[in-house]
Parts: C-alpha cells; structure tokens; sequence
C-alpha cells in the first residue's frame, strides 16, 4: 500500500479531473524541480498558478506569480506542495481557509513532503490527500 492509501486508479482519476494546480513553493530556478514540473504540467494543458511570496507579481513559464494561496484567482483544483515537509502544515492550513474560494479539492505534497498531521488536517476538511509523489511522474506511468 502506498503511503496516501491511493490506488494507480485514484492517482489516474485525479489526474483526469482537475485542470489548474497551485504550485506552493513554485521556483524560477531551471535547476529546482518545480520549474520542471511546472513547464511538464503546463505542456499537458494544465493551469499552473505559482505561489512564492518572494518571487511574487513576477512570472514564471509565462505565470503570474501569488504571494499566497489568498491572492490566486479561483479556481485552483490542486494544492501542490513544494515545501519542506514541516511546512506542509501551514500551507495546509492556508489551503482549508481558501478551499472554498478555489474550489481545491485535492492537496499534493511532493516527492519527499510527508506530514501525517497535515494529511490528517486536509482529509478531515474534505481534501483528497496525495503524498510523496509528483504529477509529473504519475502523469508519465498512469495516463
């Protein structure tokens, strides 16, 4: 069993349904993983909305970038995490106060990004929670 409890089924159904990821942590460095999968999610025809406070009002892959979850335009399917797994819980926290205004109904939290507690917070206020993998990777194996 994975470490979220989905299924290849679940991840696929995810992956076909949503349209627009936040990228929390989103970075305009080639070399970070999250410019990749940024560039990846955006050639698929997804909508990326990236968030970084100290890269904010500039873009990234043609982008406007969000200082905060509160600042993106809705809707925003997918909370993605790109945040140290101790960080993950704040960011979870910023994603319940917007969830409604987003319309998010899935948090992400990368590769790497396990936070049991902010797994917990996530799923008791109606998130699907995937954990420790990348879109990119399970786009690439599933669909």
């Amino acid at each position: 069993m994975t470490i979220d409890g989905l299924s290849d089924d679940d991840v696929r159904a995810i992956l076909r349904r949503v349209r627009i990821f936040a990228v929390v942590g989103a970075s305009a460095k080639p070399e970070r993983p999250s410019y990749g999968v940024m560039r990846f999610l955006l050639n698929q025809g997804y909508g990326v909305r990236p968030v970084n406070p100290g890269v904010a009002g500039q873009t990234i892959h043609g982008q406007e970038v969000y200082s905060n979850l509160a600042a993106i335009p809705p809707p925003a399917d997918v909370i993605d995490i790109f945040r140290a797994p101790e960080a993950a819980l704040q960011v979870v926290r910023e994603a319940i106060a917007a969830k409604d205004t987003l319309k998010a109904s899935v948090v992400w939290m990368q590769l790497g990004v396990i936070n049991e507690a902010a797994a917990a917070e996530a799923r008791a206020c109606g998130f699907t929670v995937v954990m420790d993998r990348c879109p990119k990777i399970e786009f690439s194996r599933l669909m």
